[in-house]
């Protein structure tokens, strides 16, 4: 039957999910990857873009963890839906890993299991979106939280982070953005974009300004532990008792498989104050809605953070740690580029002197035309908040690494403006 021109139909897509889907990185990554020139088939795509190393060898998971899947798997206990007491063994083990790390012990109810940690995201962000509230976020930061937000129209202010300080919180900044809606902040930790590392003092200055404006801190620490300088990994959630801290953290950076789409969200709140006041409710509710973790993964946790050796984690840091000082030495040689030096994550950021570059005006053309004549992908700063500059992954094959800072060299030095 055909349908009349002039019915009116009672639906329509929803605004948001175009203008938040726009802002990912994934589909920046998307837009350049467009660009590479398929018929030169002299150079292969060297991915600087993206934090999963997971392809290259060199990043390879450990026996243990894969043994552990595989054990799972055979078992045939994890073929259903997640029981109670395979959520609450995972919940107890990552609750006695995380505490190895805190001045207080945490228990298996103050942790909660997510499908990875842009899961841990999506639920924190969506539980938090009262009508009227606002969250402060990161300048540059990590695009899912402006996502997610937008989606759920949820207020965003970003405050600033300070290159020239470490990437430090710029704390009066924050203050200043801050009123009586304002119901969180996001601090990133290891950084990412930035690979920052915080001094324990600063996060503690964090937290004394999340008190006084009486917002609770969201501490993303999908990269926890992957830290290469003097300053030491330190989770956010040592100071939950100045103020509330709700913690994602996720297995896919530190054990390398972010395919295997596990998770959490930490409570850090000896004071019960997320308790008191509903959020950690609103939490647990909004998980009862949507879905959980792989039931395999969730039963091969215990041993991944029991088993895992030792010499695998330093040997991911060693590796790191080499590829961030070639990649930051690397660019230094190139005069349109200032590389801030990575102390932790698996990126750096880099800031383009625009007027070095002949017929080139922004990161984003910069980012295009580069992948389109040298098959090198690196993320524009646009994408992250903070224009003309680049992010620049270096977990990577060191050899291919290379290559790519000498097609990025190459590329710069052709479009350099003749003096």
């Amino acid at each position: 039957m055909e349908v009349s021109s002039k019915w009116r139909w009672n639906f329509e897509g929803k605004e948001e999910a175009k203008t938040a889907s726009a802002c990912t990185i994934r589909s920046y990554l998307n837009t350049l990857n467009k660009n590479i020139n398929k018929n030169d088939n002299t150079k292969s795509v060297i991915p600087l873009s993206h934090g999963d190393p997971s392809g290259f060898p060199s990043f390879r998971t450990s026996k243990v963890s894969e043994d552990a899947l595989v054990d799972a798997l055979q078992s045939a206990k994890y073929n259903g839906y997640c029981g109670n007491p395979d959520i609450f063994h995972a919940s107890r083990s990552i609750a006695e890993y995380l505490s190895r790390d805190y001045p207080y012990k945490l228990s298996p109810n103050d942790v909660l299991v997510t499908a990875g940690a842009k899961h841990g995201i999506d639920v924190l962000i969506t539980a938090l979106a009262v009508p009227g509230a606002n969250i402060l976020l990161p300048r540059p930061g990590y695009p899912a939280y402006e996502a997610l937000a937008t989606f759920n129209r949820l207020e965003m202010r970003h405050y600033d982070l300070l290159p020239e300080q470490d990437w430090e919180v710029d704390i009066d900044g924050l203050e200043a953005l801050a009123d009586d809606k304002t119901v969180a902040m996001v601090v990133i930790n290891p950084g990412n974009p930035c690979g920052n590392v915080y001094e324990r003092e600063h996060l503690k200055k964090i937290a004394e300004a999340a008190s006084k404006l009486g917002m609770l801190v969201i501490s993303d620490e999908a990269y926890g532990h992957l830290v290469f300088s003097s300053n030491p990994f330190v989770p956010m959630g040592v100071y939950g008792e100045i103020a509330p801290i709700l913690t994602i953290g996720s297995i896919s950076k530190r054990w390398m498989v972010p395919g295997w789409r596990f998770g959490w969200i930490v409570m850090c709140d000896p004071n019960g104050i997320l308790q008191k006041h509903g959020v950690a409710e609103s939490i647990k509710n909004y998980l009862n809605i949507g879905v959980g973790p792989p039931t395999f993964t969730l039963g091969a946790i215990p041993r991944f953070l029991v088993e895992t050796p030792e010499d695998f984690y330093s040997n991911i840091i060693n590796l790191l740690r080499k590829a961030a000082d070639i990649c930051y030495a690397g660019l230094r040689e190139i005069p349109c580029f200032t590389p801030y030096k990575s102390q932790g994550s698996m990126f750096l950021m880099a800031k383009l002197n625009m007027s070095l570059l002949e017929g080139i005006d922004n990161d984003m053309e910069f980012c295009t035309r580069l992948a389109r004549e040298e098959s090198a992908i690196v993320l524009p700063g646009e994408a992250l908040g903070l224009k003309n500059w680049v992010r620049v992954t270096f977990a990577v094959e060191i050899s291919a690494l290379e290559d790519g800072l000498s097609r990025i060299k190459a590329f710069c030095f052709r479009n350099a403006k003749q003096q």
